[in-house]
């Protein structure tokens, strides 16, 4: 996450370590931390997400899901995997 005051606050960081959940935050200042995720975030809003309106919550939630699970993960070729798609490219190095 990035480092706003909410997110470094002793209380935020005491919740999380209650819940079992290891905080993950780069140093001051690095604006690459991120990237992969910014990266996923505006595919799926350039390739789902802003071709359509959504009538619920649910059905948005459900077309993201087939998104992901679907087409993203298993058939979806990327430049950073060497134009594979993320399974093709887990499935050779494992």
């Amino acid at each position: 996450t990035d480092r706003g005051s909410q997110y470094c606050s002793h209380d935020y960081q005491k919740i999380l370590r209650q819940h079992g959940f290891h905080v993950s935050m780069s140093g001051k200042g690095n604006c690459y931390d991120n990237s992969a995720v910014e990266t996923f975030l505006k595919t799926i809003k350039a390739e789902l997400i802003w071709r359509r309106s959504w009538q619920t919550r649910r059905e948005a939630e459900v077309a993201i899901f087939k998104y992901i699970n679907g087409f993203y993960n298993p058939r979806r070729r990327h430049l950073a995997l060497g134009w594979k798609s993320p399974v093709a490219f887990e499935r050779k190095v494992a």
